[in-house]
């Protein structure tokens, strides 16, 4: 098959572009593939972190064209031309914001017109956790020109069945983030960031207010207060919330000493440090459908504990690769990092998170869009 991915992807930065060029490499074993990126992916009032690019350079994955302006229909309309005119057997959209629900929507629908082209959006919502005006209508005009989906977990797969009924889709679970390198001894990570003699818990990812890290620093100070005084919290990736209040609330429960904060975008080549230095990842999540740090954390055999929201429960498995917790609840999630450390579950977990991963490959995504071209629309 001749197919184009149109997204996020290298130069542009972040766990989507990641994914598409993870995505790439895989499709491109059997098919002939190009990847076209955004040179707008949003306007810079609307976005909250430093830059849209990855920081330094990659050789491991060229560049893509940036083409795409997410905010004018003009270059909507000759970005669809020149698609059509390269006559691909298959458009594949990731979709996560409703935001590109218009330019992604416009471009399927005059890059299909008049040929036998077909358009796939994997979704990794239907609608985003974070609700603005206009995220149905943008949803529903963008998925009106999709003839196949790719779901990623039970949560949005009810999503798309009640709201897209008679949809064709798959259900194909997220496969792992094999783009940071390889895992390193844990004490040579430690010595790396300047830990010894700490359990080191991770927080990692952007932080937003669903994701439940005011939670997590509140169970820190809970588990603390119950006598486990040698831990560390590491909390690293960038805010796009107010990252003084979070700062406040460390210094209120006296908690300097067990709470260190990398709040800067990380660039690929440091993410395996950072796991590799963990214990075990936090998802404190208050709503989720799923979490890609799920799947960087198994790609370093790093067990989870996460709050059972969405399809979190579906990939951590709880008192097997981790541990699920309720979500919104501090006291519960101190007892279970108090447990992970007293009953000395790491060795246990790592063992099963090894077991549990290999049903993440990436084949399993590649031969599920095989047979969604093979169905009829």
């Amino acid at each position: 098959m001749k197919i184009i991915i149109l997204g996020t992807a290298y130069p542009l930065r972040g766990g989507i572009a990641h994914f598409n060029a993870l995505l790439a490499s895989q499709l491109q074993k059997k098919h002939a593939v190009r990847t076209i990126t955004f040179k707008r992916q949003y306007p810079k009032i609307f976005f909250p972190g430093t830059t849209q690019d990855e920081p330094g350079g990659r050789s491991d994955v060229p560049p893509a064209p940036q083409l795409i302006d997410s905010i004018n229909p003009f270059n909507w309309i000759r970005v669809a031309r020149m698609v059509r005119k390269e006559k691909p057997d298959l458009i594949i959209f990731k979709y996560w914001l409703p935001f590109f629900g218009p330019c992604f929507g416009t471009i399927a629908k005059l890059a299909k017109r008049n040929t036998g082209t077909k358009v796939l959006f994997i979704c990794d919502n239907i609608i985003p956790h974070e609700r603005r005006p206009g995220d149905v209508l943008f949803t529903r005009y963008a998925f009106r020109q999709a003839d196949y989906f790719i779901v990623q977990s039970d949560a949005v797969e009810l999503d798309l069945k009640r709201d897209f009924p008679g949809a064709v889709y798959r259900k194909v679970p997220h496969p792992l983030y094999e783009i940071f390198g390889d895992a390193m001894p844990k004490e040579k990570a430690r010595a790396a960031l300047g830990i010894a003699g700490k359990k080191v818990l991770l927080y990692f990812g952007y932080v937003r207010p669903y994701k439940g890290l005011m939670v997590l620093i509140e169970a820190i100070g809970r588990l603390k207060e119950s006598g486990e005084k040698d831990v560390l919290l590491l909390i690293v990736g960038e805010f796009y919330d107010d990252e003084a209040k979070y700062r406040d609330r460390v210094r209120d429960l006296g908690l300097e000493s067990s709470v260190r904060f990398v709040s800067n975008y990380v660039p690929n080549e440091e993410v395996a440090t950072y796991f590799s230095a963990a214990d075990v990842v936090v998802l404190p999540y208050l709503s989720a459908t799923q979490s890609g740090i799920t799947q960087i954390a198994y790609n370093f055999d790093k067990p989870v504990i996460a709050t059972n929201v969405g399809g979190l429960g579906e990939v951590v498995i709880g008192g097997k690769t981790g541990l699920l917790v309720p979500p919104n609840d501090a006291p519960a999630l101190a007892a279970a990092m108090a447990r992970f450390y007293h009953e000395n579950k790491s060795e246990e977990f790592t063992k099963n998170v090894r077991e549990e991963k290999r049903k993440y490959g990436w084949e399993r995504l590649v031969s599920g869009i095989e047979e969604l071209m093979k169905e009829r629309r």
